[in-house]
């Protein structure tokens, strides 16, 4: 029996369009992509394939997580949004993950990248969040964020400040984030900002799949 018969696991939020271009089957990709973006280094991956008897680079695999684009689905309507920002490194310097989070869920509803965190850059992450899902009747819960505070204000959000609660929904992300981060240093090593912020976008449809 061919090892690619293994590969029975539902993958339906994988788009991979991409693969008529690629040389390699396309259970392999998927298996390649679910698991990096499960917890697997890139070097672990290219072992995993091996074991199933395909010999792929970690290039290969990386580039697999870039082509498929992958990005939280639109369109939802929540009653409540738990938001917040956490420091990222890549390389030597320092940038800012915004995230905003369904509580009752727990998925991921959209998350950025930026280079610092202000109330322009907060607003312009609602923005985004507002024209990919119905929120303008949910209220928002945030920290003390005076970044995110002035944000939701100048936006007319209702908000409430909230360190415990539902806002664990929003820190669970972040662990999620600051592990993968802290565990693998090649995750965010020798890559720009729209690459690292592309993996995180995928990790993010993983976590809502999970």
């Amino acid at each position: 029996m061919p090892k690619t018969a293994r590969l029975t696991e539902c993958t339906e939020w994988i788009d991979l369009e991409f693969v008529e271009r690629e040389r390699t089957p396309r259970e392999i990709i998927e298996k390649g992509i679910r698991h990096h973006l499960a917890g697997l280094s890139l070097s672990n991956t290219v072992i995993l394939l091996e074991e199933l008897g395909v010999q792929r680079s970690r290039v290969a695999v990386h580039n697999w997580v870039q082509k498929a684009n992958l990005q939280p689905a639109d369109g939802k309507s929540p009653d409540r949004v738990a938001v917040d920002q956490k420091a990222i490194r890549i390389n030597d310097e320092q940038y800012w993950l915004y995230a905003a989070v369904d509580p009752e869920t727990n998925r991921i509803l959209h998350s950025r990248l930026f280079p610092t965190y202000t109330i322009p850059i907060a607003r312009e992450f609602l923005t985004e969040l507002a024209e990919k899902h119905d929120v303008e009747d949910a209220l928002f819960l945030v920290d003390d964020a005076d970044d995110l505070v002035g944000g939701l204000r100048r936006e007319n959000y209702s908000y409430r400040v909230e360190q415990h609660g539902y806002r664990n929904s929003v820190e669970r992300v972040f662990r999620e984030v600051e592990r993968r981060t802290s565990s693998f240093s090649n995750c965010f090593s020798h890559v720009d900002p729209p690459t690292a912020e592309t993996w995180l976008q995928a990790h993010a449809v993983w976590w809502n799949h999970a």
